[in-house]
């Protein structure tokens, strides 16, 4: 049983419905989705981030990267080829190649900034880009009897 109400830690923020959302996504997951294909976040500096994904054996025509709002999803097509067709019987296949989806939710300041297949690996660049109206700024405190709203009426 999962069930957690996250209810009592929403009454003192603002603008964070979001959060219940993402709880209810990830008590949804089960652990076997979660191995394949294995995967590494990695922070490269102070607004830079990547993903890397282990992807053995995929083509490129076989990935998929797709970015919609704030979510990044990662898919492969697998298109079996028979093994007669190439002249070779498997004694053992370890490298899987099966079709998976891996979904990944993003800040609203975080941005995919290019993909690119190597050596077997998926790197994802990520950057975050923080507006200047969402940067930290001091509000001035006014010294006054009534409230600046009253005043100008």
């Amino acid at each position: 049983m999962r069930a957690f109400d996250i209810s009592p830690l929403l009454r003192s923020s603002i603008g964070f419905d979001h959060v219940n959302r993402l709880y209810d996504l990830a008590s949804r997951l089960d652990e076997s989705s979660l191995s394949y294909p294995p995967y590494n976040i990695e922070k490269r500096g102070e607004d830079a981030y990547r993903i890397t994904m282990a992807v053995a054996g995929f083509r490129l025509d076989e990935l998929d990267v797709t970015v919609k709002e704030n979510s990044l999803t990662i898919a492969s097509k697998v298109v079996e080829q028979p093994a007669e067709a190439e002249g070779v019987t498997y004694l053992h296949r370890g490298i899987a190649r099966r079709a998976f989806e891996r979904r990944f939710e993003l800040a609203d300041t975080v941005k995919v900034v290019g993909a690119q297949l190597v050596d077997g690996l998926l790197h994802i660049e990520l950057k975050r880009e923080v507006p200047e109206a969402k940067k930290p700024r001091q509000v001035p405190i006014l010294a006054g009897s009534q409230p600046q709203s009253l005043r100008a009426a």
